[in-house]
């Protein structure tokens, strides 16, 4: 039985708040605007010559729509849930969809591609779309926007619309600790200072643009996700590698102080950092507790390393009830738990909207 925080109870109690709002007719802000990597990604990777995709079985199959959109998930991400608790009648489309046109743009856009990072080089990697070249796109769309309303709603738009940004996984586990030419250059904590730099740069840009609401989201713990496990615990070993998350703690912590010092320099800029760490450790800890099952191996496959390609229809293992699991594949979590994520998102990012 799931045990009921006071947390999930205050989120509960703000979702229907908020609903009766956006019942009247508009969403609470509007535009949502969404940047990173493959935790948020709706399907821009789907355009791109890259292994790194989930525009087929069993991605999506639990969406509304029962067919692969691109989501890594069974079925919505924790952004969708947020679009939902803010009123949008739909989802930002990918920027480099078909439906990324005309009134659709409006209301926001997904640039996020799977496999990006705060740094460049992460995505040049595996071919994604980088954060530099997603703020290309995001001037782009500025562009057709303001063409489509003039000058002076656009900018109500882009300042009044919130802009959430989830990066820096894939820089670690795609990308740092198995290059061992980073490896050998920087430690993790030389790392996460090269990243800050490029988050801080990113923040100030989106400034420049017109942007005053952001979010951004903390690592997660990076030693529980399955695949780094698999990967770096060792054979035999099932539980967390402790040093990784120690480097998403270091990180988080550069995180929330670059923010602060941002925040002070900026005028008028309302920026969150979301705790993601926190809610998702307490699912991994203690998944009964939760109303979770499986916490150690992810849904697809043998839940132990499966993601993008590797997590297919030919996958022998896949769970047929993913709401019993933190972990979808052996990246990135269930709709299960994204709903989870959500809902603290809510109630930590409640300055965004007002």
């Amino acid at each position: 039985m799931m045990k009921i925080s006071r947390l999930s109870v205050l989120a509960s109690f703000l979702a229907i708040f908020l609903a009766g709002f956006s019942a009247l007719g508009q969403p609470l802000v509007p535009a949502l605007i969404i940047m990173g990597d493959s935790v948020v990604d709706v399907g821009n990777n789907n355009n791109l010559n890259t292994l790194v995709k989930a525009n087929f079985p069993p991605y999506g199959r639990d969406f509304a729509s029962h067919i692969p959109t691109g989501r890594f998930c069974n079925g919505k991400l924790a952004t969708d849930f947020t679009a939902d608790f803010l009123g949008f009648p739909s989802y930002p489309p990918a920027y480099l969809s078909r439906e990324a046109r005309g009134k659709n743009l409006l209301t926001g856009a997904n640039f996020a591609s799977g496999a990006s990072g705060l740094d460049d080089g992460t995505a040049r990697i595996y071919n994604a779309i980088s954060l530099n070249q997603q703020l290309n796109n995001y001037k782009e769309y500025q562009s057709k926007v303001t063409s489509m309303v003039g000058r002076a709603r656009a900018n109500e738009i882009f300042a009044g619309g919130i802009h959430l940004l989830s990066a820096g996984s894939s820089d670690f586990i795609q990308n740092y600790y198995i290059n061992p030419i980073l490896n050998r250059v920087y430690t993790p904590d030389q790392f996460s200072d090269r990243l800050m730099n490029s988050y801080a740069t990113l923040v100030q840009n989106l400034y420049g643009l017109g942007a005053r609401k952001i979010g951004v989201t903390t690592l997660p713990p990076l030693g529980c996700l399955p695949a780094a496990i698999t990967l770096f615990a060792g054979a035999g070993n099932n539980t967390c590698v402790e040093r990784l998350n120690r480097d998403a703690v270091s990180f988080n912590t550069k995180l929330n102080n670059t923010s602060m010092y941002l925040t002070n320099k900026l005028p008028d800029l309302k920026l969150v950092v979301f705790d993601i760490y926190n809610p998702l450790l307490a699912m991994i800890s203690n998944p009964a507790g939760n109303g979770f099952f499986e916490a150690r191996r992810a849904c697809c496959g043998t839940g132990t390393v499966e993601t993008s390609f590797l997590c297919n229809e030919r996958s022998v293992g896949t769970c047929s009830n993913a709401t019993n699991y933190v972990f979808w594949d052996g990246f990135h979590p269930s709709e299960a738990a994204n709903q989870v994520l959500a809902n603290d998102l809510l109630v930590q990012g409640i300055s965004l909207i007002s």
